[in-house]
């Protein structure tokens, strides 16, 4: 079906046109501004800005900038965040102390244990052992059922951030075909999840699919989230559809690219989401969300 038929956005682009890029950072910095406005009316009434504890193990060089980059944004909005590094060779036990702790600790509103872990910890136990009130990666399974049942609570921080720039584009959704690249834990699962809940036709591709080329042609919505540079082909693209690219790959050559190839996809698309600079700026603004949700919450649970 095409995109959004009343739209006149919605059509695609015309002959020689290119489709509209979805700047993440642009979108960001709206949902920033909202998160410190929440956070100053909160800070105005008497009570403490949200916590933020982020769990660093080991020295992972991206992990260090991702660390980096989520302190800087939490700063800018007014959220008391905090590294706490632990050793590579940690053990599961003490990792888990520590994530009692923080359970108990009322200053702290959200916890996060940036991933990936080093090999011989158990990342489902980890994540398990978070409370699902301060779960403000929206990876426990608490809260994944919760958006499985229709009853959302802290939503998984990358499908909520493309939750975000489906809305950004004013094109209608509902009934329409997206297919999902990608069957992660973290994004393809629970982006089904929200897509489903938005009204969408859903279908999830992933390495034991067969036709995967065919199931892209016939989406309005692609959601690429595969980790594999180049596998969704320009040409797949149906006229108009809407493409949401979180592959983060680097190249030989040092350069960043999607799993989308880009340049060949935009000229067919609507709407396409660039690398970097999209859905990777939207993820963090919704752990700033997810993190004064948090705060909110646990504060109406203690009333």
């Amino acid at each position: 079906m095409p995109i959004a038929e009343s739209s006149p956005a919605a059509s695609g682009p015309a002959e020689g046109a290119l489709g509209r890029i979805l700047d993440g950072r642009s979108i960001a910095a709206h949902v920033r501004e909202r998160v410190a406005a929440g956070i100053a009316r909160r800070v105005s009434t008497g009570r403490n800005a949200p916590g933020l504890a982020v769990i660093l193990v080991g020295k992972d060089a991206a992990s260090e900038v991702y660390v980096r980059n989520k302190g800087r944004a939490c700063d800018e909005v007014g959220i008391d965040s905090t590294v706490i590094r632990m050793a590579g060779d940690i053990g599961q036990a003490r990792l888990l102390a520590e994530v009692a702790r923080l359970n108990g600790d009322p200053r702290v509103h959200g916890i996060l244990v940036q991933s990936p872990l080093s090999p011989h910890l158990d990342a489902n136990a980890v994540i398990d052992a978070i409370d699902p009130a301060k779960d403000v990666d929206g990876f426990h399974p608490w809260n994944l059922g919760r958006l499985a049942q229709r009853r959302p609570v802290l939503r998984s921080c990358t499908p909520k951030g493309i939750m975000t720039m489906l809305a950004h584009t004013g094109l209608p959704i509902r009934g329409l075909d997206a297919t999902i690249v990608g069957a992660s834990n973290h994004v393809g699962r629970p982006m089904g999840l929200e897509l489903l809940l938005a009204g969408c036709t859903v279908t999830t591709v992933h390495k034991f699919s067969r036709g995967t080329e065919e199931h892209v042609r016939r989406a309005d919505i692609v959601i690429a989230a595969a980790g594999r540079p180049g596998l969704i082909r320009g040409d797949w693209i149906a006229e108009g559809a809407v493409v949401i690219d979180v592959g983060i790959n680097r190249l030989d050559d040092g350069r960043l690219v999607g799993d989308v190839e880009f340049d060949k996809a935009r000229s067919r698309a609507s709407w396409i989401t660039p690398v970097p600079g999209g859905v990777g700026q939207m993820t963090v603004a919704a752990l700033l969300e997810n993190t004064l949700q948090a705060a909110e919450l646990q504060d109406s649970a203690q009333a």
